[in-house]
Order: C-alpha cells, then sequence, then structure tokens
C-alpha cells in the first residue's frame, strides 16, 4: 500500500498596513546622478521643517491616543504626507535613485509618480503600546535601520584637528550608488539590485511608521523586496488608475491572486492639506521646537544662578587638564570689543575667576592674562600649544627658543603664580586679551588643572526673560497648530 503524501502548507502572507509601492521598471539617465544632490537641496530644505512638524504632531497625537485611543486624523494624512513626500524624495535621490521625474512638493498622494505611499487609518490604538513601542519595542528595527541608513546619506563638516567635508552613509545610499554606476557604463538599471533597495526602504518606511504611532503591528523582520508587496496593492486615495497589474488581478488573469479589497472607512470625507495650512502647521512646529528651547535654556540658567554658584557668587566650570610639551599653552583671542555699545564687559560676564592646580607637586606654575599682542610677541620663537576650543585638538606652535621668566614681563594685565592652588580674580575691559600657562620659569613641558568662571550679573535676568518668552512663543505655536488643523476640518466638513 503506497504511502499517502500531503503537501506543506504554504505560508500565508500578511498584508502590512503600510503600503510601499513603486514602478515595475526603474527608468534613470546615465549621468543625472551625478548632480541629484545639488537637484534635491530645495527638498532636503523642506523636508527638515516637516520633519520637525513629524515630530512635534507625534507627540500631539500620542497625547490624544492615551485620553482616546485614536490617532487624530487630521495628523494622521499630515504625518502619513511626509513619510510620503520622504520616499518619493529617496526613490528620485540616494535612497534608490530609480528615476529622473523630479518630485512633487505635495504630501498627497501623486498617481503619475513612480513612487507610492500610503498607511491604512487604525480606527482604534492600545493606549499601552503608545507608551512603550516607539523607543522600547522598536529598538531592535533601529539596530537594522541604523546599518541600512546609516545617519542618512549626506555630506557634513567633521571637527577634527583640521576639519573637514565628510560623506556619509549607510547600506541603501552604498547599494544606490552602486546600481547608479552600473546604470552610467550598461545603460541598464540591475533588477536585483532595484528589488533589494526597493525592500530596503520598505523596511525603513514601516518602522518610521510605527515608531510615529500610526500603526500598533509591529513590522516584520521581513524583507519584501520587488516594487510591490507580496499578494498586496497599493491604494490609491486620489482615485488614481491601478496599476496594470493590478488590473490583471481585479480582471482575474491566469494565475494572478485575487487583489485584497481597499480598506474602507466609516469616517466622513476629509479635507486635504493645502500649501497654506501646511505651512501654518510647521511654523506652529517649529515655535513649539524654539519654545522648548527657550524654556529649557531657562531653566538652566535659573539653576545655574541658584545651584551652581559657589560662596563668592562665582558660576566656575569643572576643572580640566591642560598640558603641552612646550614652554606654553595658550589660550587666544578672548576679544571683548564694546565699542558704541550700551554696555561694557562688567555688566556681561561681571568679574571672572580663574582655578589652577599645578599637576606635578612642588611645581610651580604661571597663569597670566594681558594684551594680545603683546602676549604673541613675548611667545615668539617658543615651542607652545594653542588651545581652539571644546572638542578640537591644540594646534602646536615650533619653535628653538625658550622664553624668558613669565614673571618679568610687565605687560600682564592680571597674573598669578604658585605650586598650589592658586585663584586669580580678573575684571573685563574692552580689548583683545589671551591668557597662558606657563612654568613659572618658562621651561618646556607644562601640565595643571584649570577651570574658569565668572559671576554673570545679568544669569537671572536672562533667566526669566528665556522662561517667559518660552511660554509665549508655546502659547503662539499652539495657536497656529489647532488653526492649521481647524482649516482641514474645515475642508473636510465641506467636501
Amino acid at each position: 500500500m503506497a504511502a499517502s503524501t500531503q503537501s506543506a502548507p504554504s505560508p500565508t502572507f500578511h498584508p502590512s498596513p503600510v503600503h510601499v509601492d513603486a514602478v515595475d521598471q526603474p527608468a534613470v539617465s546615465r549621468w543625472l546622478w551625478l548632480v541629484k544632490w545639488l537637484l534635491a537641496i530645495p527638498h532636503y530644505i523642506v523636508l527638515a521643517f516637516l520633519w520637525a512638524a513629524f515630530v512635534v504632531l507625534s507627540v500631539v497625537a500620542l497625547v490624544s491616543i492615551l485620553v482616546t485611543g485614536r490617532y487624530p486624523r487630521a495628523i494622521f494624512d499630515f504625518n502619513v504626507g511626509v513619510l510620503r513626500w520622504w520616499w518619493r524624495v529617496s526613490y528620485y535621490s540616494y535612497g534608490a535613485l530609480a528615476t529622473d521625474r523630479y518630485p512633487p512638493f505635495s504630501l498627497s498622494e501623486d498617481p503619475d509618480y513612480p513612487a507610492h505611499l500610503e498607511v491604512d487609518y487604525p480606527e482604534h490604538l492600545s493606549r499601552g503600546l503608545a507608551l512603550v513601542k516607539w523607543w522600547l519595542l522598536a529598538i531592535p528595527h533601529y539596530l537594522v535601520v541604523g546599518v541600512l541608513i546609516g545617519g542618512g546619506t549626506a555630506v557634513a563638516w567633521q571637527a577634527d584637528d583640521n576639519g573637514r567635508w565628510v560623506f556619509g552613509g549607510g547600506l541603501v545610499g552604498l547599494l544606490a550608488i552602486v546600481a547608479a554606476v552600473v546604470v552610467a557604463f550598461t545603460g541598464a538599471y540591475p533588477r536585483p539590485l532595484y528589488d533589494l533597495l526597493l525592500g530596503l526602504n520598505r523596511w525603513v518606511l514601516r518602522v518610521a511608521a510605527y515608531a510615529g504611532l500610526m500603526t500598533d503591528e509591529y513590522p516584520p523582520f521581513r524583507l519584501d523586496q520587488g516594487p510591490h508587496e507580496p499578494d498586496g496593492r497599493m491604494v490609491l486615495r486620489s482615485g488614481g488608475a491601478p496599476s496594470a497589474r493590478d488590473a490583471a488581478r481585479a480582471a482575474g488573469s491566469p494565475g494572478a491572486p485575487a487583489a485584497a479589497p481597499p480598506p474602507t472607512s466609516s469616517l466622513p470625507p476629509r479635507g486635504g492639506w493645502g500649501a497654506g495650512s501646511v505651512i501654518t502647521v510647521v511654523v506652529g512646529c517649529v515655535a513649539a521646537l524654539t519654545s522648548l528651547a527657550l524654556v529649557t535654556g531657562g531653566v538652566a540658567a535659573l539653576v545655574a544662578d541658584n545651584v551652581a554658584r559657589d560662596a563668592d557668587g562665582y558660576v566656575m566650570s569643572q576643572p580640566e587638564r591642560f598640558t603641552s610639551d612646550g614652554s606654553a599653552v595658550l589660550f587666544s583671542d578672548l576679544e571683548l570689543d564694546t565699542t558704541g555699545a550700551g554696555w561694557v564687559p562688567e555688566q556681561l560676564i561681571g568679574d571672572v575667576r580663574v582655578v589652577v592646580t599645578p599637576a606635578a607637586p612642588a611645581t610651580s606654575t604661571f597663569f597670566g592674562i594681558g594684551p594680545a599682542s603683546d602676549v604673541t610677541a613675548y611667545l615668539r620663537g617658543a615651542t607652545y600649544s594653542v588651545e581652539r576650543g571644546p572638542g578640537l585638538t591644540p594646534q602646536q606652535v615650533t619653535g628653538s627658543t625658550t622664553p624668558v621668566a613669565p614673571t618679568t614681563a610687565t605687560f600682564w594685565d592680571a597674573s598669578v603664580t604658585g605650586a598650589s592652588d592658586q585663584e586669580l580674580s580678573w575684571s573685563p575691559r574692552d580689548g583683545s586679551w589671551s591668557a597662558v600657562l606657563m612654568n613659572v620659569d618658562g621651561t618646556p613641558t607644562v601640565a595643571a588643572d584649570v577651570a574658569i568662571g565668572a559671576t554673570f550679573p545679568w544669569l537671572t535676568r536672562l533667566g526669566v526673560g528665556l522662561l517667559l518668552g518660552g511660554l509665549a512663543v508655546a502659547v503662539l505655536s499652539a495657536a497656529l497648530v489647532v488653526l492649521a488643523l481647524r482649516q482641514v476640518g474645515a475642508g473636510g466638513r465641506r467636501s
């Protein structure tokens, strides 16, 4: 008796609520990709503001979800529009380099553009998940996305020893460049790379929608390659014609799986985000971020004014070790140019205090402040280090002479010498000043811990002013966001 055989059931595809779609075949020129970074700059500028609005409105949506369990529909449409805009720009530029058609400046779906994105609107969202999914639950996906797009394909300034421009990007940007090079030499976009890039971008966009609280469905750890999702179809909200693939499915073509019906909603028709409402909400959200910065600065100023002051009223920095193999550490160009101003340095900075602690016991050090021109002339021909600011490597100046003992110079406006903790007090005046840290006899190899502070008499007024300004900008921000949402809602009621 023959044993009966039973085929293993085929895996069932569960469509994602985030639909990312593109044309079946990319169409690009051989060399336009070389300048797309320049052509896309207007979109990058707009997207910087749109992403700022995306973040602020996502916070508003979070509050709404916690209170009502629903994502405000107007905000949902705006944030989906931002993702759609980003996807079109990525498809055009260095996320895929798969079209030469310039992306439209619009949040709305464009049926004629070769890249599409839609997210199914959720009727209800979990209040508990809203608190943790965007930061805790999404961490595994953030690690993957970090590999895929890195910090974003971009050109940035890197501050190091000399400072330089650097090009950065993740796997997606690298693969897009590889595809562009292949197109340049063969005239054809390699289909395996196209399918892979669409799958990688689809993964990133699903994670973005999940982190933006637009869905409770966890993004699958699945690389759905190709321009279309398996067993899914793109829903064009604007009523555009379906793709040839969808038309074939709808007609019941042999061998084609049945098309999934478009998601339905009982919500009333709604108006779209026009240029006026988009500008209004973006300005409001940028104002909200500005308000946050002002309030944070005000709180920091008041905390420093009331907590960070020492017994003598100085706000001091933490001690920092400064060293040099030469004869001095130079802190140059302490400029105080107040000619014609209505204030003087004493009003802005107050009194300055410098605390110097030699790194080696019984080593006598010198710290002095003097006119920049005199200090430069004094160190001419010597070897010394020039401090350039936080995070920057000191500049090394080499010479062949050893300066005379700094205590013999007469141009110092303030100085202190000693083998233990020394405090220098200085009242700033208008001019260009330099400070030096040296051994008392001018010999090489200098090392000491230095802390600097000032009385900052305006700190209380600054903190109060920033707080009041931040609150005023917050009121303006809330008014602009509410106005924009009402404009969109009114458009929906009229449609």
